[in-house]
């Protein structure tokens, strides 16, 4: 056989298998509550390097190109499954932690970075940057399905998918000024006043315009419409960055406005971007792995100011930046606890941290070492003790409102209507209400009743009970209004 085709065939048998440990290890990772990204880092660490040697990878651009588009997807995916009622009541606390924070977060981290290697204050500082962000992934992922108080959850989810243009334009900027190349003060608060507004407008622009077409367009198949979901999420991202603004912003943003219209295939576009994230934090954490030569990772000066940075981290510039973010908001202690402790690290500190390789500094490889292991540090103690956490606090409430799932009518050719499924739950105040007395959307017709195993023919008189899962015909335009009664 040909020596090039045998190679081919060899690579794309060491994806398959590392794709489906990577699922079972999220199988297992959810049953002892922690963080799947631990296990993905494991796989590319084991694969390549100096343990297995399957696969070698030593390409920093590359690497940071694709993790760039992963964190553009995974943002994405985050974005347009917020909800914008119930992101609104707390974005001013989101956005603090988002921009404030991460500023105090990243002085504060680098002071003790300046203690702790033989930086200069440029080189100190920048570290700090590259850890300072919150990671979206990791957010979503240990948050989901915890019951932690909504307000709470909202914050952390809405700082954790606003705050990395702030962690990209301060390393960006860092990594000017240790080059020698930074600008005065007022042009730096020039080009971040810029680039945040920059990012924000064609966040809403591109967000508006993608709206329009993906609810206007008639495609031939549905499974085009989540592939022009993400095309437009990229065209965001890109054309904010070579105008110079934030494209992270911009795709967050963009993402809000989609997943906050009248969406035409909703859930088709929603099932596609949680299967794409999930291949996009596989993909990116596995590449991620495969740049980490474990001896070097796990040397004992590493290990040692790793840790020293992880605990600064953790227990002091997170809790003084979480408190400072968010005084006079009325969060309470235990609140204002919680998030100190929440805010986890993953892929983001690590692909901001390949940036000094490509801007050649003297000391990237330690840079992105010490990075690495306050995110693996940072994700095993924090991640693994969130629902813990939660609990200790008293911040658990009980059990939330059910989404609601749709399905487009494309068989009968009806694409204004959607078939809404959702099941009530003990905490919605339509359990124990008859159909008759519900203020359903105008057009909404309940076409089905599932109770128990068996399907009841709907009529005003009937009583609605805690399992009962509802089908509702209804148009696009009035989703949000019967997700609004169905959930009060």
């Amino acid at each position: 056989m040909i020596p090039e085709l045998t190679m081919s065939n060899f690579i794309i048998l060491i994806i398959s298998i590392i794709l489906v440990l990577s699922i079972i290890g999220v199988q297992f990772t959810n049953r002892i509550n922690a963080p799947s990204l631990i296990f993905f880092i494991a796989l590319g660490m084991i694969a390549g390097g100096e343990t297995l040697n399957l696969v070698e990878f030593n390409n920093p651009e590359l690497a940071q190109l694709l993790g760039m588009m992963a964190l553009v997807v995974i943002l994405f995916e985050g974005g347009i499954k917020t909800n914008w009622h119930t992101i609104r009541p707390v974005a001013i606390p989101a956005v603090s932690l988002a921009t404030f924070g991460v500023l105090m977060t990243s002085f504060i981290l680098g002071i003790a970075a300046k203690i702790l290697f033989d930086f200069t204050w440029p080189e100190a500082l920048l570290m700090g940057a590259l850890v300072g962000s919150t990671d979206a992934a990791a957010v979503f992922a240990m948050l989901s399905g915890k019951n932690i108080t909504s307000r709470l959850e909202s914050t952390l989810e809405g700082e954790s998918g606003a705050n990395d243009p702030m962690a990209l334009f301060l390393t960006t900027t860092l990594i000017a000024f240790v080059g020698g190349q930074g600008s005065g003060f007022f042009s730096l608060v020039g080009q971040f006043v810029l680039q945040m507004g920059g990012g924000l407008l064609i966040g809403l622009g591109i967000g508006w315009i993608s709206s329009k077409a993906l609810h206007r367009i008639n495609l031939a198949s549905s499974g085009l419409y989540p592939l022009l979901a993400f095309a437009f999420a990229f065209l965001a991202y890109s054309t904010a960055s070579l105008l110079n603004a934030s494209g992270l912003l911009a795709v967050y943003v963009a993402a809000m406005v989609i997943g906050n219209s009248g969406l035409r295939e909703r859930h088709t576009i929603l099932s596609f971007n949680e299967g794409f994230s999930w291949i996009a934090q596989i993909g990116l954490f596995v590449i991620l792995g495969l740049l980490v030569d474990p001896a070097d990772l796990f040397s004992l000066g590493i290990i040692v100011q790793g840790i020293l940075l992880s605990i600064i981290l953790m227990v002091v510039a997170r809790p003084i930046a979480a408190f400072l973010s968010v005084a006079g908001m009325n969060f309470s202690l235990k609140e204002k606890l919680f998030l100190s402790w929440a805010g986890l690290r993953g892929a983001v500190p690590i692909v901001l941290a390949l940036f000094p390789f490509l801007a050649d500094l003297e000391h990237s490889q330690l840079y992105f070492n010490i990075i690495f292991f306050v995110v693996l540090t940072s994700t095993v103690l924090q991640g693994t003790t969130i629902s813990l956490t939660a609990k200790k606090l008293g911040l658990v409430e009980g059990v939330p409102s059910n989404p609601l799932h749709t399905t487009d009518l494309l068989s009968v050719g009806k694409k204004e209507l959607e078939m809404a499924e959702y099941e009530i739950s003990s905490q919605n105040k339509v359990n124990g209400k008859m159909i008759k007395d519900i203020a359903f959307p105008e057009r909404a017709n309940v076409t089905l009743i599932l109770r128990e195993g068996k399907t009841i023919s709907p009529n005003g008189g009937i009583e609605l009970q805690a399992g009962d899962v509802l089908y509702v015909l209804i148009p696009h335009e009035e989703l949000d209004e019967l997700e609004d009664v169905l959930q009060e």
